[in-house]
C-alpha cells in the first residue's frame, strides 16, 4: 500500500482519562490521561497507479479509504508551569484502497499503532486557559494486507501481508481547559511521520479532544496556616487572646515590613518609629494580635538563619512588650531563609530578605477611629481579574467605608497602592496595569465625596507580592489594594 503526505483533521469524540484522587493542579507533579478522535491519510493514488501499470495493468478507477477513528492514552510529568514530559500508547487506525483495473482488482491496507515519547512545551494564557506544542519520538508498527482478483492477484501474491516496525517523529499543537485545577480537557492536533511495510513514507494526522487529570495536588486554602514555630513568647498573666496566623480573614488589617543589616537582630531606630506606629494601633484596638515574622537572606547555614530569624522576629516582641503591648497578644515566628521576596543573588534582593513581617489581626471596621500620629496601612480586600483594573460591584461597600472615615477626618490623607501577581507580559505591563487599579479606586472615592487632593495613586506591579504566586489563590491574592493612611502630626 502507498500512504499519505499530509491532510489536515478534525476532532470529534472524548475519551475519558483514568480517575485517582480529588485534588487541585500543581506546578508540578505527575497526570494521566486520554483522547480520541479523527486521524487522516493522503493515499498516494498516483503511485499505485505506476506500480499496476508496472505490472502490465491499467487503472480505471480507485476508491481511497483515508479516515477512521484513532485514539491515545498517556502519562506524563510536569516539571513547571512551562515543561513537562509525556509518553504513551497511540493507534492512529487502519486505511486502504481499492483500485479497479482492466483486468480485476487490488486492494490494501494498512493499520498503525505505537509508542510515543513527547517533550512538551505549555504557554499559561489565563488561570485556566494555556496552550501547548510537543515534539516526540514515535516507534511505530505498521501492518498492511494486499488482496486482489483477477489479475491483480499476482500484484499481490509477492507479499500479501507485510509488516514493519521503525522510529520516526511526531510533532503537535493544542489548548487546555481546567474545569478544576485538578481536571482539564484537551483539544489538539498531531502528526505523526510513519513508514508503511513497503518502503513508502509519509504522515497522518489525527484530531483529538480528551481529558488529563493531575495528581498529589491539594486545594488552596484561603488563608494559609504558617508552620509551629519555633519559640513561643512567655505568655504575662492578661487574658488570653488568640494569635491570629494570617491577615486575610477580615476586610481591614495593617501589616508591618522593616529590614535588617547583615546578621543583625537589633531593631535600627527608624524602624522604632515604624513599631511605635503599631503600638498605636494594637492600643487602639485591644482584641487585635500579632504574628512577629522573622527573615534572612541565603547567606550562612540555613540552621544559623532560623535562629537569627527568630531572635530577629522575638526582639521586635520585646520591643512591642516593652511599650505596653501584652506578651499574650504577641507570637515570634523565624523562617530563616525559606520565604524570600527578592533575589537572594544581588545585595538589593539580600537585604529585602533581611527582614520582619508583622502580620496584625484585622479590625472589625475603622469608622470611629481618631486619627493619631501615625501611618497605617490598610490592606482592603478587592479581587481582580487576570489582567483586568475593573473594579466589581461587591467591593463597593469596602470603599464606601474608607471613604465615611475619610471624610470624618478631613486632615487624613490616602496613597492607593495597586499590586498584580505574575500575570502574563512583561515588568512594564503590570507596572501599567497595578497603576491602572490605584488610580480607578481613586476615581471611585471621589465620586463618593473625597477630595481629590487628599488622594494618590501609585502602582507597583508584581514587586511586592503579599502571597506566593505558585497557587491560583496566591496569584488571586497579589492582586490587590493597599491603602496607606497618613494622619497629621
Amino acid at each position: 500500500m502507498k500512504l499519505v503526505r499530509t491532510v489536515g483533521a478534525l476532532s470529534v469524540v472524548g475519551f475519558a482519562a483514568v480517575s485517582g484522587q480529588a485534588a487541585l493542579a500543581a506546578e508540578s507533579g505527575w497526570y494521566l490521561g486520554g483522547g480520541a478522535g479523527l486521524s487522516q491519510a493522503n493515499i498516494a493514488d498516483e503511485r499505485i497507479r505506476n506500480q499496476l501499470s508496472g505490472a502490465g495493468l491499467t487503472m480505471t478507477s480507485i476508491d481511497d479509504d483515508d479516515r477512521d477513528f484513532g485514539f491515545k492514552l498517556f502519562g506524563g510529568y510536569k516539571f513547571n508551569k512551562n515543561f513537562a514530559v509525556e509518553g504513551g500508547y497511540f493507534n492512529l487506525g487502519e486505511f486502504g484502497f481499492t483500485a479497479n483495473t482492466t483486468g480485476g482488482t487490488y486492494t490494501g491496507t494498512g493499520k498503525f499503532q505505537g509508542l510515543n515519547l513527547d517533550a512538551i512545551g505549555i504557554l499559561p494564557i489565563t488561570e485556566k486557559f494555556s496552550a501547548f506544542g510537543r515534539v516526540g519520538y514515535i516507534y511505530t508498527e505498521t501492518k498492511d494486507t494486499f488482496t486482489g482478483t483477477g489479475n491483480g492477484i499476482s500484484v499481490a501474491a509477492a507479499n500479501p501481508d507485510p509488516d514493519k516496525k521503525a522510529g520516526n517523529y511526531k510533532y503537535g499543537l493544542g489548548v487546555q481547559y481546567d474545569f478544576t485545577q485538578a481536571l482539564g480537557l484537551r483539544v489538539e492536533w498531531e502528526r505523526y511521520r510513519v513508514n508503511d511495510a513497503v518502503g513508502n513514507k509519509g504522515d497522518i494526522d489525527m484530531g483529538l479532544i480528551g481529558l488529563v487529570y493531575t495528581f498529589g495536588a491539594k486545594p488552596a486554602a484561603r488563608a494559609a496556616t504558617p508552620p509551629p514555630p519555633a519559640y513561643v513568647a512567655p505568655v504575662a498573666a492578661a487574658p488570653v487572646l488568640i494569635i491570629v496566623p494570617e491577615v486575610r480573614t477580615q476586610q481591614y488589617c495593617s501589616i508591618l515590613d522593616i529590614q535588617f543589616e547583615v546578621n543583625k537582630n537589633t531593631v535600627q531606630r527608624e524602624s522604632e518609629e515604624k513599631l511605635d506606629k503599631v503600638v498605636t494601633f494594637m492600643r487602639k484596638y485591644p482584641d487585635t494580635t500579632a504574628v512577629i515574622e522573622g527573615h534572612t537572606d541565603e547567606v550562612g547555614t540555613s540552621a544559623d538563619n532560623m535562629l537569627l530569624s527568630q531572635r530577629r522576629a522575638e526582639g521586635v516582641v520585646n520591643y512591642l512588650a516593652s511599650r505596653g503591648i501584652a506578651r499574650s497578644r504577641l507570637q515570634a515566628v523565624g523562617y530563616g531563609e525559606t520565604r524570600p521576596i527578592a533575589d537572594n543573588s544581588t545585595q538589593v534582593g539580600k537585604r529585602l530578605n533581611r527582614r520582619i513581617n508583622a502580620i496584625i489581626a484585622c479590625a472589625t471596621d475603622i469608622e470611629g477611629i481618631v486619627p493619631a500620629p501615625a501611618r497605617i496601612t490598610m490592606a482592603l480586600e478587592m479581587e481582580f481579574d487576570t489582567d483586568s483594573a475593573s473594579i466589581r460591584q461587591q467591593d463597593r461597600e469596602g470603599l464606601l467605608k474608607v471613604a465615611n472615615f475619610l471624610k470624618a477626618n478631613p486632615r487624613v490623607t490616602a496613597t492607593v497602592e495597586g499590586h498584580t501577581s505574575n500575570q502574563q507580559g512583561t515588568a512594564a505591563q503590570a507596572m501599567q496595569l497595578s497603576q491602572r487599579r490605584a488610580e480607578n479606586v481613586v476615581n471611585a472615592l471621589v465620586n463618593l465625596g473625597v477630595a481629590r487632593t487628599r488622594l494618590s495613586a501609585a502602582g507597583f506591579g508584581e514587586t511586592r507580592r503579599f502571597a506566593y504566586n505558585t497557587s491560583a489563590e496566591g496569584r488571586q491574592e497579589n492582586r490587590r489594594i493597599n491603602i496607606i493612611l497618613d494622619f497629621p502630626n
